[in-house]
């Protein structure tokens, strides 16, 4: 990474309590979050868009949202730090993750999911091209007006939040937590071209 973070040691205000919370539940500080640690605004206002989203849609449908985007634009990061927190917000258990990270599309998820997932892998490679089809197909799974929105603000969020992670190089660390089989399966799109 060529830009330089705050340090963990001396860290005050905002960028203090983010590295608090990753040290407190993973021991170490990854490299995601002292980048967003050079903006902490950024940071606070991603997180304050993602806490305006996930009331109406749920943690579940945040999380398959925020999968079915990572998976597309083919983010290491996102996949293995939303995979662990799927798991650990009991939106999916191990064995349905590996199998909607390998493919959703036949992982015995619901219509509703499925639609939800589709959507999320859509704007995130072919937002150009969408039309109110591509709405009425969450319309038509039973989302509501709000809910339509905020799925795809979800997608969108996190095809910004992948994006610059990408775009500046950002290390991928290890994510605690996750079998080495769900791990695999987490970063299986990233081998297919």
């Amino acid at each position: 990474m060529i830009v330089t973070p705050p340090p963990v040691d001396g860290a005050e205000g905002h960028v203090a309590e983010m590295y608090r919370n990753d040290l407190a539940s993973d021991g170490f500080v990854y490299s995601h979050t002292r980048l967003m640690a050079i903006n902490p605004e950024a940071h606070d206002a991603f997180e304050a868009l993602v806490q305006a989203v996930v009331p109406s849609i749920g943690v579940r449908n945040y999380e398959l949202a925020t999968l079915a985007a990572a998976r597309a634009i083919r983010s290491p990061h996102c996949l293995l730090a939303h995979g662990r927190k799927a798991l650990r917000a009991e939106a999916l258990d191990e064995g349905q993750l590996e199998k909607v990270a390998r493919d959703y599309a036949d992982a015995g998820l619901s219509e509703a999911d499925v639609a939800l997932m589709r959507f999320a892998e859509r704007l995130s490679t072919d937002a150009a091209s969408m039309t109110d089809a591509d709405a009425q197909t969450l319309r038509d799974a039973g989302f509501t007006d709000r809910q339509i929105v905020d799925i795809a603000l979800a997608a969108g969020a996190r095809n910004f939040f992948s994006r610059v992670l990408q775009a500046l190089a950002v290390p991928v660390e290890d994510v605690p937590g996750l079998s080495p089989a769900l791990t695999e399966a987490l970063l299986s799109p990233l081998d297919r071209g």
